[in-house]
């Protein structure tokens, strides 16, 4: 049964990242092209990644409380009708800002509680020894589908109309929500024990700062946790202004659907580490991998801030991809084994409220830097400071053991099912 119930997991989070990077794509393409500036453009990433910093623990510890699988269901059925009214708005021609925005900030909000749900469903689904695996074929993915496919999909659709183009979102969130329905239907036959019965009643804490309190007592969660979000200032400038150098003739003047293409640049780097991800880190380490990311981090930013062209961009966004897939993999693994089942959903959240919570920062201050200056200049700041984080990666790791986190042994006894307390 357990089998059964992640290869619903499998299918839902498939669908709905195709449906995910179709609207990532769409949304600030879509402002560039009704005319917004700069601070325009990037105010669209800000509005839809605010939800981390604003809603990420409630997010938690709603993920926390509800049947996870119900949770997928509703929230997917939610994202449709966001994009279906998207899609409407194009139809009319009353797709302006404002609309965008809130667009942004509805599937921001709802993105929330989905990967709370997400992450804390792997551990439910799968045995302790499996759990690399099953992060990275999920990472794989999340690859495949929100950027391999999802921008140059996108870039195509862009070319058809915007009203397809959300309207296709619209449609594969509906579709995730009936892969989800399966975590539902599974788990009533399987008749499964809740977590909230068979865990031991002190790890079972209903606040919603519990998974915080969790998170900052642990040292090693803590410490990757503001490395994350260092480096996620640097992503969050990229996301936005990106685009207007991707596009525009002052950077590499590329089509929609040229853009679409190079974006899936990411997507091949991150689809080959996420896939390769468990033998790597046997053979060289989750040290010496985790080094990847950070200076796969520079490379996003720091070609396009020299102006090298488009080979040379590409080349590192490839970079970036493989090393921000192995992150993922490697950090939710370390998560996973080190943090008790009824808290993962708000551990996970709470590592979200701060590592995602400087994506809009970064995004808002490299808007309003290439407000006043150029792109590039903002790109350059972001550059710097991925440098920077290279060096403190380096520092603050050294006398943890990260491959302790992989041994079963070293993990707690996680129960069958989720907690509904």
């Amino acid at each position: 049964m357990r089998q059964t119930r992640f290869l619903a997991l499998w299918a839902s989070t498939g669908t709905a990242n195709l449906a995910d990077g179709i609207t990532l794509f769409l949304l600030p393409v879509a402002a560039l092209g009704i005319g917004a500036s700069p601070a325009g453009v990037a105010a669209v990433t800000v509005v839809a990644t605010l939800a981390w910093p604003v809603l990420g623990l409630p997010a938690g510890w709603v993920a926390d409380r509800i049947d996870r699988g119900r949770l997928l269901v509703v929230a997917n059925i939610l994202r449709a009708l966001v994009l279906a009214g998207a899609s409407a708005a194009a139809a009319t021609d009353s797709l302006h800002l404002p609309v965008l925005l809130l667009v942004a900030a509805a599937s921001g909000a709802i993105e929330a509680v989905v990967d709370s749900a997400l992450t804390a469903l792997v551990p439910t689904t799968v045995p302790h020894e499996d759990r690399t695996r099953a992060n990275a074929r999920i990472e794989t993915t999340i690859n495949l589908t929100n950027q391999l496919l999802g921008a140059p999909l996108a870039g195509l659709l862009v070319g058809v109309s915007l009203t397809a183009s959300f309207g296709a979102g619209a449609a594969l969130y509906g579709a995730a929500a009936g892969a989800a329905s399966t975590l539902v239907l599974s788990r009533r036959a399987a008749r499964e024990p809740t977590a909230a019965a068979a865990a031991p009643a002190i790890l079972i804490d209903a606040r919603v700062r519990a998974g915080m309190v969790f998170l900052w007592r642990q040292p090693l969660l803590r410490q990757v946790t503001f490395l994350t979000a260092a480096m996620n200032l640097v992503w969050g400038a990229f996301g936005a202004v990106f685009v207007i150098y991707a596009l525009t003739p002052a950077g590499l003047d590329l089509s929609p659907a040229s853009y679409g293409l190079l974006l899936t640049a990411a997507a091949v780097g991150g689809l080959v580490a996420s896939a390769s991800v468990d033998p790597l880190r046997r053979r060289w380490g989750a040290r010496n991998l985790l080094v990847v990311d950070c200076l796969g981090t520079v490379l996003l930013v720091g070609p396009a801030t020299l102006g090298l062209g488009l080979w040379p961009v590409a080349l590192g966004v490839v970079v970036a991809g493989a090393g921000s897939s192995i992150w993922r993999v490697l950090v939710a693994t370390i998560r996973q084994a080190v943090t008790p089942d009824p808290l993962l959903g708000r551990v996970y959240s709470a590592s979200r409220v701060i590592s995602w919570g400087t994506v809009p920062l970064g995004a808002a201050a490299a808007g309003l830097l290439g407000e006043v200056t150029t792109v590039r200049t903002a790109l350059g700041a972001a550059t710097i400071l991925a440098v920077v984080v290279v060096g403190w990666f380096v520092l603050s790791m050294r006398g943890h053991d990260l491959d302790a986190a992989f041994i079963p042994a070293a993990a707690p006894a996680h129960p069958a099912d989720q907690p509904t307390t």
